[in-house]
């Protein structure tokens, strides 16, 4: 799990901590989600929602992730379970966070999800010299000529 794309990844997920989310059994469109992240967890994180949004049921889900610059894209699958550890909620919360509910912590349509991770495919967007000279002239380009590609399983 020490990979340099694995590591980027995370590190481009705590820069800007916004995913697209989805149950992978639901017909429902992706919503953008803010991730809660704790650099001791390398394989879960966090979402603060409501009882009744699209994901509050929980389930296998998906989330696609871009980074700012646009050089990192990942897709990675887990099982999204309600957090209950008023220890967890506590821990994330914040002015941001309570600006969504209208009685803080105590509000009554307040519900964490703990997305654990289960797989990813990472892509990264790196052109290689001989890359960007292709791409400049219309050349075919090799995948492999633009970036690193990896497919990861967490533990």
């Amino acid at each position: 799990m020490s990979s340099k794309i694995t590591q980027q990844m995370w590190e481009e997920i705590a820069e800007s901590p916004y995913l697209m989310l989805s149950l992978s059994r639901s017909n429902e469109h992706s919503e953008p989600m803010r991730a809660q992240l704790d650099k001791n967890a390398n394989n879960c994180f966090w979402f603060y929602t409501t009882k009744d949004n699209r994901i509050a049921s929980g389930g296998n889900a998906m989330a696609q992730f871009v980074s700012k610059d646009h050089k990192l894209f990942a897709c990675i699958s887990g099982n999204l379970i309600e957090e209950v550890s008023s220890t967890i909620i506590d821990k994330f919360w914040s002015k941001g966070v309570e600006a969504w509910y209208q009685d803080g912590k105590e509000d009554p349509s307040l519900k964490m999800m703990r997305f654990e991770l289960l797989t990813a495919e990472i892509w990264t967007v790196e052109p290689s010299v001989t890359g960007m000279l292709k791409l400049a002239t219309g050349v075919t380009i090799k995948a492999s000529e633009m970036g690193e590609h990896e497919n990861l399983a967490f533990k």
